[in-house]
């Protein structure tokens, strides 16, 4: 069986970003507003966390995530989504969203994804003839869902990032392969088998990695969970809880982020847009970007749209920089507006 196999260092797009921290005005965060992320208490990270599950075999993607709503319904879990489905026999990472991090989880489609997958070749075939093969299906690749897909069957260009054999034995290769999100590997595998003439199937795959987070980022069970439940309700012990469930910000750390003044972030909570004078730190970003919007204790507060670009807003442009999308954050947690003084 494949099981946590993570082998040498491959990057996906999102591993190589670095964002530059640009300092529009000076300003402090009073510490009697929000919670600073890794301190939070678990009823503060059950309001929007996330667990990164390692689902298990024969088990639907949706079945894993009502399964632990249900063991995590007593801290009071109303709603859990997940990003990125898994077929039934397919293991690995499944991030699932709690109660308001629903709001965000989607953002993690933009990266990619990582396998460790195992194939087997209907014949044998040279080695070399292989490794080829594999380096032909790296790049740009155009690829026509399966029939049993949820999506509309036509071709569509998919990139493979990387894709390195790891282990042959006769006529099964193992191999991980970091692909854009929406790649089949089931196809992918057949695919290469037809171009060798042989033809190949999928005897097993594993999901090792989904945007930047890895299996080293607290990865847990549903036995884990139960587990966890158990140590909380019967000895008040949190410790368990508090690994398994994970502050929304690590799982979309990888987007770029404007940090904003305390007078100006409950106003971004009930849905307004953010006006430039709001903004105290950022990233670079252009026009048209999803961007974190975040608390200058690093709190998401939401997701929006870039309508100026950070060099308009260096350069001194006024007005709307960012349109609200969806908003995580609740109302009230931070004081109403105040028209900010410059002496």
């Amino acid at each position: 069986m494949i099981s946590n196999l993570y082998n040498e260092k491959n990057e996906l797009p999102l591993d190589s970003i670095k964002h530059e921290l640009i300092t529009v005005y000076e300003e402090k965060t009073n510490d009697e507003y929000g919670s600073y992320p890794g301190r939070r208490t678990l009823k503060q990270k059950i309001d929007s966390g996330f667990i990164l599950l390692d689902k298990p075999v024969n088990t639907r993607s949706r079945t894993a995530a009502i399964i632990a709503k249900h063991l995590l319904s007593p801290l009071g879990v109303e709603k859990v989504g997940y990003s990125g489905t898994l077929d039934p026999g397919v293991t690995g990472l499944l991030p699932i969203a709690i109660n308001s991090a629903n709001k965000a989880i989607s953002v993690l489609l933009y990266g990619g994804k990582e396998y460790i997958a195992l194939m087997y070749l209907h014949k044998e075939v040279d080695e070399d003839k292989l490794r080829d093969t594999f380096a032909e299906f790296t790049g740009k690749i155009t690829q026509l869902p399966p029939v049993r897909s949820n999506i509309k069957r036509q071709y569509r260009e998919r990139e493979i990032f990387y894709s390195n054999i790891m282990e042959i034995d006769g006529r099964n290769v193992l191999f991980k392969v970091g692909v854009e999100s929406g790649t089949y590997i089931r196809k992918l595998i057949h695919d290469m088998g037809e171009r060798l003439g042989v033809g190949a199937h999928m005897l097993e795959l594993r999901r090792t990695k989904v945007s930047t987070l890895t299996e080293k980022d607290n990865l847990v069970t549903l036995q884990d969970i139960d587990d966890a439940m158990y140590y909380y309700e019967k000895e008040g012990n949190s410790k368990f809880l508090d690994y398994c469930i994970q502050d929304i910000e690590k799982a979309i750390d990888f987007l770029p982020k404007v940090f904003i003044s305390d007078s100006a972030v409950d106003t971004v909570c009930h849905g307004s847009p953010l006006a430039v004078p709001g903004i105290v730190k950022m990233n670079n970003f252009m026009v048209g970007e999803t961007i974190f919007m975040s608390t200058l204790k690093g709190e998401l507060i939401g997701l929006g749209k870039s309508v100026l670009s950070s060099d308009d807003i260096k350069n001194g442009k006024k007005g709307i920089a960012i349109k609200t999308d969806s908003v995580v954050m609740k109302t009230g947690i931070y004081p109403k507006y105040q028209k900010r003084v410059i002496s």
